[in-house]
């Protein structure tokens, strides 16, 4: 009979475990990503809860109050796009284009011959790819209603109840977490919980004030420049912006097209061009030294692979929550490696093992 006393049947056991936890989480990978990102939010709010509590509000009244005003903004969001979408579908539908869209394509079409008609693009007819762009959108829309809607919206029911749940019961799972771990291990966990909570918790909150910042920028500055749609394009925008590299990008061109269209003038989409870059900068030299200070550092090539392979398991939101996981990762082995040299037992077990 194998005993778990020995540290090799011991090693086998969490591989195991760890093996089977893989594979739980690739075959419930929706489940995984709501729990997630639920966990993810509220370790971000966890630090409002606490001022909450100073003020005399119990935990669950706090979480109580979170989830009530995440509650109200999903239910505004719901709101102002729905009544979007089915405007824009009508009108991909209709096959028609405004005169101001026609004007734009217009230029940019001699925009397009005179730079990159030695390219043999001179000649493509953009009007006829926006129809068939608008074709394919149409469709992708009535198949996502179709297929995908009820799970949206049970997903974005889901994670604000788990979120309330993890806040409010936050205290409850660290003292069980804390009561599994042997008596030689109790100092070593409560120091490796405390370095990882500091670090990890404010790369984690930095990284939602950048996106908080980034979208609330775009959102008033695109207003200010009467782009359509900026109150969808620029919370859009800031979530974009965890994404590294491709943020920018993501949130900048669909609001140049949306300029563009609009008004039907290349000036406008150029203008919202120079907006972005604006941001860029308030973001590379305002937002981030401050909100980042605490970051983990990681590598541009690990993390264009953690972006790759979280996208290949779980499409956007993956790429949403690859750096964080990435990062969260890191600081467990490297916080774990450094604590437990300060700790005796960490030789018994190489003698060991």
């Amino acid at each position: 009979m194998i005993s778990l006393r020995d540290p090799s049947a011991r090693k086998m056991l969490y591989l195991f475990l760890a093996l089977v936890l893989i594979v739980v989480v690739l075959m419930f990978s929706h489940v995984a990503k709501m729990v997630i990102i639920a966990m993810l939010l509220a370790y971000i709010l966890d630090p409002l809860v606490v001022r909450m509590e100073a003020r005399g509000i119990s935990r669950a009244a706090a979480a109580g109050i979170i989830l009530a005003v995440i509650t109200a903004i999903i239910i505004a969001g719901l709101f102002l796009t729905v009544p979007l979408i089915k405007e824009q579908m009508i009108q991909m539908s209709s096959g028609e284009s405004s005169s101001k869209t026609d004007a734009a394509l217009a230029q940019l079409q001699e925009v397009v011959r005179a730079k990159l008609g030695w390219l043999g693009y001179g000649d493509i007819d953009l009007k006829a790819k926006l129809q068939e762009f608008k074709a394919a959108s149409s469709k992708y829309i009535v198949d996502f209603i179709v297929s995908d809607f009820a799970g949206l919206v049970i997903t974005l029911v889901t994670i604000p109840f788990l979120m309330f749940f993890f806040i409010k019961d936050a205290l409850t799972f660290k003292k069980q977490l804390i009561r599994i771990v042997p008596n030689r291990f109790f100092e070593f966990s409560l120091d490796l919980i405390h370095k990882m909570d500091q670090q990890l918790g404010n790369y984690l909150r930095g990284q939602f004030i950048d996106a908080v910042t980034i979208g609330t920028l775009a959102t008033v500055g695109l207003g200010v420049l009467s782009v359509p749609y900026f109150f969808i394009i620029g919370p859009l925008a800031g979530l974009a912006n965890l994404i590294p590299y491709v943020g920018p990008f993501a949130g900048g061109i669909p609001a140049m097209i949306a300029a563009l269209m609009e008004n039907g003038d290349l000036a406008a989409a150029g203008n919202v061009a120079l907006l972005f870059l604006g941001i860029k900068l308030v973001d590379d030299f305002g937002v981030q030294p401050m909100a980042m200070s605490s970051s983990v550092h990681l590598h541009p090539a690990l993390i264009m692979v953690a972006c790759l392979a979280a996208a290949n398991l779980f499409g956007l939101i993956g790429m949403l929550l690859a750096v964080p996981i990435t990062g969260f990762i890191k600081v467990v082995i490297t916080e774990s490696a450094q604590t437990l040299k300060q700790y005796r037992f960490n030789r018994d077990i190489t003698l060991r093992a």
